[in-house]
């Protein structure tokens, strides 16, 4: 957790000092703190598999949730519940994706100095990189930031736009004109930003690990975004991890693999965020 606006819940689970093992499921949603009942039905779906942390009474899903602020994109009573989080589980497959402006990226935007209507569309992206050895480390992400999502180039991809339609930095804006009245009209509409992303790895791999590698993946963020982690910004970053192999022991080897996965999991961070904004390029501005 990184942003200073954060809508979460059951994050408490995922504490290398908490006992459970870990997440039957993650959930990005919008909605707000609304969007939180999305889980309901996430949960639901799992009970019915009989997936979750053994209990003696029944197996309880863990479902960890984000969302992004996004009430202020169409009607404000246009939110996920439970049964759009079942749906979502429902719709689920192993490629084939929809990406862009839809799901959890629906009412995204980037670059709202200037307010949504000069906002670039945000959205859900996604990128993968295979290592030496084969391990898969891929992000999921859903770009909905204040600030600027920045290409590998330094290239602005999504930004607040001016009076011509053109792309600015929020950054020079703001260094130069610290006093912008746009700025000091700063309003609720506009003050409700996140980057979320959730880092997936068939890496075998405990708890703490993946607390580490999540960690290090929110670089990717400050990398792709520009600024990142504002009080206004509720950014996330999860790290899974589905190796069935006995993770390394404490030490310099272990060390060493989380290492290199925390240095992919940054770099396919923030590519997942910037394709995000690529995937929907075209779509009118929130």
């Amino acid at each position: 957790m990184r942003g200073g606006g954060t809508g979460t819940r059951e994050l408490e689970n995922l504490s290398p000092l908490a006992n459970s093992e870990g997440p039957n499921a993650v959930l990005l949603t919008g909605g707000s703190a609304f969007g939180l009942a999305a889980a309901d039905g996430v949960v639901r779906w799992l009970e019915e598999r009989g997936l979750g942390r053994p209990t003696p009474s029944a197996a309880v899903p863990l479902v960890p949730t984000a969302v992004i602020f996004d009430l202020v994109e169409g009607s404000p009573a246009a939110r996920p519940g439970p049964a759009e989080g079942y749906a979502a589980c429902q719709a689920a497959r192993a490629e084939g994706w929809k990406l862009g402006a839809v799901g959890a990226g629906t009412g995204a935007a980037v670059g709202k100095l200037f307010g949504r209507h000069r906002a670039t569309p945000g959205g859900v992206g996604f990128a993968a990189t295979t290592l030496a050895d084969g391990t898969i480390v891929a992000a999921v992400a859903v770009a909905n930031a204040f600030g600027d999502v920045i290409a590998e180039d330094g290239e602005l991809l999504g930004a607040p736009r001016d009076d011509r339609g053109q792309l600015v930095r929020t950054s020079d804006l703001l260094g130069s004109m610290p006093e912008l009245p746009e700025f000091r009209r700063f309003g609720a509409a506009e003050a409700g930003n996140t980057t979320l992303a959730c880092v997936c790895t068939d890496a075998s791999v405990d708890k703490r690990s993946c607390a580490i590698v999540a960690r290090m993946a929110s670089a990717g963020v400050a990398r792709s975004v520009d600024p990142a982690f504002t009080p206004i910004d509720g950014d996330v970053v999860f790290c899974v991890a589905s190796g069935t192999q006995p993770p390394a022991p404490p030490g310099l080897a272990a060390s060493w693999t989380i290492a290199v996965l925390g240095t992919a999991a940054a770099s396919v961070t923030a590519s997942a965020i910037r394709d995000a904004v690529r995937k929907s390029a075209g779509v009118p501005n929130p």
